[in-house]
């Protein structure tokens, strides 16, 4: 179990702040407000283990009471069972946090191998995450977004706020493969075809500095086929970031809109850099890749004559497809966080 000076430490730094806040300390008030509410949980349960632990050293003092013993060897057993699954939730909420969970997310998705048929695929991947956002009572916008003659899309770039986006989101990172007989096969021969799913973490200025000799905008008018924004303005802005290569582009109406769109775009990519950077690191002596964003890891197969959905990180197989397209995530990520908390038990403990 974690050392109770641990916790004392916890619980000391927790009142610190409460009292700081108390006071109205307006030097720092927003870092103090953040590192307050991310200790809050953790103080919480610590409070709940040692109310827990108080009730069983109480009930085991009452043994040596004759008149009080029946009833201590009554709450004793429940008490004590207990306390198992309070040290495991406490082991839970001590675990790192990854500063970007709380964080809207910034997701890019392109079509990979396939041709037309990866484009419709990376298209029902964009309805998939628009109806699991709206279950969630999240808000989606899009960035941008560029579709084929047949419905596909060439590429699709959307934010989405709301509480925990980035938590539950980052677990999508990666390859998307799907097999399916394409509706551009007359020969009903199966096909097999992938998109890539990016989902970044939006930063904020403070986070990532961009030094205005680091990038070119340029002006243009949008171009291609398909799309809601196509051919509907000549404020469309592209930055490239000098340094790395990154272009982004963003096409709405406005050209200073389309100046801090592009913007964003572009610190999160950066941000996700530095983050993918400290996470190969990290990651370095591990098997398990659970939530690191490799794009290049093939995370997911959609098997649509089989209806069956597979996520080979964790070699969970669902045989709902029609529900998880429709948006029905909850169950799939939720075993993802619960295998990366185990992960970063095992390393803890270890």
């Amino acid at each position: 179990m974690v050392p109770l000076e641990k916790l004392d430490q916890i619980t000391r730094r927790f009142e610190y702040l409460e009292a700081r806040l108390a006071e109205g300390a307006t030097e720092d008030f927003a870092q103090l407000s953040r590192e307050y509410a991310e200790l809050r949980p953790v103080a919480e349960q610590i409070a709940a283990y040692r109310r827990l632990l108080e009730d069983i050293a109480g009930a085991e003092a009452l043994l040596d009471d004759p008149d009080m013993r029946p009833l201590a060897e009554e709450e004793l057993p429940a008490l004590r069972e207990r306390r198992p699954e309070m040290e495991q939730a406490l082991r839970l909420a001590l675990l790192p946090r990854d500063a970007a969970d709380a964080r809207p997310a910034i997701i890019e998705i392109r079509p990979g191998t396939g041709g037309e048929e990866a484009a419709l695929f990376a298209a029902d991947l964009l309805r998939m995450y628009h109806r699991y956002a709206e279950a969630q009572g999240w808000k989606v916008s899009v960035i941008e977004e560029t579709q084929t003659e047949l419905g596909g899309i060439k590429e699709a770039v959307f934010s989405v706020r709301g509480q925990g986006v980035f938590a539950r989101l980052k677990y999508e990172s990666g390859v998307h493969r799907v097999q399916r007989v394409p509706s551009t096969e007359s020969g009903g021969r199966i096909h097999t075809s992938a998109a890539t799913v990016a989902v970044l973490p939006e930063a904020e200025e403070v986070d990532i500095d961009i030094p205005a000799s680091d990038i070119r905008i340029d002006t243009m008018r949008a171009s291609g086929a398909g799309g809601q924004h196509v051919n509907t303005t000549d404020s469309a802005v592209r930055i490239t970031h000098l340094p790395t290569g990154i272009v982004v582009t963003s096409s709405e109406k406005s050209q200073h809109q389309n100046r801090a769109i592009a913007m964003a775009v572009l610190r999160a990519r950066l941000y996700d850099m530095e983050r993918q950077k400290a996470a190969a690191a990290r990651a370095a002596s591990r098997k398990a890749q659970v939530g690191s964003g490799d794009r290049s890891e093939r995370i997911r197969t959609y098997n649509f004559p089989q209806g069956r959905m597979t996520d080979h990180r964790i070699n969970l197989t669902l045989y709902k497809l029609d529900q998880v397209m429709q948006g029905d995530l909850d169950e799939i990520i939720d075993a993802l966080i619960a295998d990366d908390q185990a992960t970063q038990l095992a390393e803890m403990e270890a």
